[in-house]
C-alpha cells in the first residue's frame, strides 16, 4: 500500500476508509446522501461509482440491507474500497465490483436489487475543463459515463418499485428529471441543499421509484452550516456527531 494512504474515521460504529489524498476523495454530498436513503430500506444494494467505498460503508449501519454492492470503474479506487472492507470485517455484507457503469446490465441480473445509490459526475461533457488522465476528473466530469447511462442502469437493475436515491447539481435538474422520467424512475422525493439558510442551493438530493406514479414531495431545505464552519445540527446528526 502507498505510503501517503490516509485511514479516515467515518464516526460511525468504529467504520474506517482508506482514502488517497492524490485521487478523488469522498465529500460531503455523499454523506448527505447517506442520510437521505431510507433508513430502512431492505434487500441488496448497489452504488453505481463507488469510488473507494464510502456509500456502502456508510449504509451498511444506517440501513438493514443485507448485501451492498459497489461498482467501480477505476481500478486504484476500487483496489481500496475492497480493503477498506476488508479493514472494517464487512467482507459477509459489502462486495466491490471492478466495472463500467455502461455494462452493469452485463455485470448483474436485470431487477436483481431493492435500492441503487450513486453520487455520479456532476459536470457535462464540454462544460469545464479537465485533464482526462486526472483520476480526480473521472470522478467529477461525465468522460466515461454520462447521467443518461447511470439512470439506464438503474432502472434496469432495479426491481419493480425499488428506489434509485442520488445526488447532483440543482442546475441540471431540469435534465435529471427529465432523463430519470423517460427512463422509467419517476422522481417521488426532492430536497435541496444549501450551505447557509441565506445561499443558493448547490446540491440537490432525489429519490425516485422504478414504475412509481407521478407524485414528487419537496422536502424542507437542508442548510449545512449555521455559521462558517460549524455544521447544523440536521447536518451533525448525518454525520453521527449527535
Amino acid at each position: 500500500m502507498k505510503e501517503d494512504i490516509r485511514v479516515h474515521d467515518l464516526m460511525r460504529d468504529g467504520l474506517r476508509i482508506l482514502q488517497d489524498p492524490e485521487r478523488f476523495c469522498f465529500g460531503i454530498d455523499a454523506v448527505l446522501l447517506s442520510g437521505f436513503v431510507p433508513q430502512k430500506s431492505q434487500g441488496r444494494l448497489l452504488d453505481l461509482g463507488t469510488g473507494t467505498g464510502i456509500l456502502p460503508l456508510l449504509l451498511s449501519s444506517k440501513t438493514d440491507c443485507t448485501e451492498l454492492v459497489g461498482l467501480e470503474i477505476q481500478h486504484e479506487s476500487a483496489l481500496l474500497a475492497a480493503r477498506s472492507v476488508v479493514m472494517n470485517g464487512l467482507e459477509d455484507r459489502i462486495s466491490v465490483v471492478e466495472g463500467d457503469i455502461r455494462e452493469a446490465d452485463k455485470l448483474f441480473p436485470a431487477a436483481s436489487f431493492d435500492i441503487v445509490v450513486s453520487n455520479p459526475p456532476y459536470i457535462a461533457p464540454g462544460a469545464g475543463k479537465c485533464d482526462p488522465t486526472d483520476p480526480r476528473a473521472l470522478a467529477r466530469h461525465e468522460l466515461l459515463c454520462t447521467f443518461a447511462d447511470v439512470a439506464h442502469a438503474a432502472a434496469v437493475l432495479l426491481k419493480p418499485g425499488g428506489h434509485f436515491c442520488l445526488v447532483h447539481r440543482p442546475d441540471r435538474l431540469p435534465e435529471l428529471l427529465q432523463t430519470l422520467t423517460e427512463a422509467g424512475l419517476m422522481p417521488k422525493r426532492l430536497r435541496l441543499v444549501h450551505p447557509y439558510v441565506t445561499s443558493q442551493p448547490n446540491m440537490v438530493l432525489l429519490d425516485c421509484v422504478r414504475g412509481g406514479r407521478a407524485a414528487l414531495k419537496a422536502e424542507p431545505p437542508l442548510i449545512v452550516y449555521e455559521a462558517r464552519g460549524v455544521y447544523t445540527e440536521e447536518v451533525r446528526r448525518i454525520y453521527g456527531q449527535t
